[in-house]
């Protein structure tokens, strides 16, 4: 059934993004899908033989040209969009060391810089194009979804960088959820587990690797472990696509299977995504419970318990 909404999807060639773009339209929702090389993409002529408005868009370009973005998109459709995707981000596999600062800064401005621009900018669009509640309440707005992952939980060997990228956008998103709230607007963190998008095929984009690769000084170590682990878990991932877009669209239309549900900051897919979070829960508490002796002696004398 439709929900009568736009969807603005930036990363929308391959995985989430694509997803979503492609079940918007079949609930007859409308949507503007973006990527680098949108206009040139073959799976994206698909969904615009379905209406979609594609777009050439880099999600590090300047506020103006994000902006142009959004107003072709309006212009396009003569309406306002009501949510917003955020779906771009890529991989960077290697150890801490093999990783240059170009490498690193290039990974941060695409993984977290990007996201919180954009989240600014689809911030400002729906806090100010909508119209006022009259009964005191805010209305609905809209939403804005940013990807964190399982990486969100915990680092690993081989992918620090990618971990430090994921908590930066789900303490990011976090924070604007609470900003947001009393606007009537939905920011969420999607944190997927492990899902067969494609995420980790070699030259596809999305999983980069070092440049300077430590093979032999890293031999037999869990650096070398995680990188093994990472090819053959390329598409043998437990996650299904189709299945956590329809999760990701019902919680943020508030539809389907979060109907009547309280929606909260996060949304964490995939059994693997619950595993590793209930044991970083367990870890952290029983690290406070060893530690709490000390860890809590460190306040002024003068404050009292």
């Amino acid at each position: 059934m439709s929900t009568n909404s736009l969807w603005f999807i930036v990363g929308a060639t391959s995985g989430f993004g694509l997803e979503i773009a492609t079940q918007a339209l079949a609930r007859g929702d409308q949507v503007a899908a973006t990527s680098r090389k949108a206009t040139s993409s073959d799976k994206l002529r698909a969904l615009e033989a379905q209406g979609a408005l594609l777009l050439d868009l880099d999600a590090t370009s300047p506020d103006q040209v994000l902006k142009d973005a959004i107003t072709k998109t309006t212009q396009h459709f003569g309406r306002t969009i009501t949510y917003f995707i955020n779906a771009v981000g890529y991989i960077l596999e290697g150890a801490a060391e093999e990783i240059s600062a170009e490498e690193g800064l290039r990974s941060i401005t695409t993984n977290v810089l990007a996201v919180m621009n954009l989240s600014r900018i689809e911030t400002e669009y729906l806090r100010s194009s909508r119209p006022k509640s009259d009964s005191g309440s805010p209305p609905h707005l809209g939403g804005i979804a940013n990807f964190g992952s399982v990486g969100s939980w915990h680092g690993g060997p081989a992918y620090s960088h990618y971990a430090a990228a994921k908590w930066a956008v789900s303490g990011f998103t976090e924070s604007l959820f609470s900003e947001l709230e009393s606007f009537g607007i939905h920011a969420i963190v999607v944190e997927p587990g492990y899902f067969r998008t494609g995420f980790l095929n070699p030259g596809g984009g999305n999983r980069l690797f070092a440049a300077k690769q430590l093979d032999n000084e890293y031999k037999g170590t869990a650096v070398e472990t995680v990188k093994q682990a990472l090819t053959s878990v390329d598409n043998n991932q437990p996650g299904d696509v189709v299945k956590g877009c329809k999760v990701i669209i019902d919680v943020l239309t508030g539809t389907g299977a979060a109907e009547g549900k309280k929606r909260g900051m996060r949304l964490i897919l995939g059994k693997d995504c619950v595993k590793a979070v209930r044991e970083k829960m367990a870890r952290t508490e029983k690290y406070i419970q060893e530690w709490e002796d000390v860890i809590t002696k460190t306040d002024h004398d003068d404050v009292s318990a």
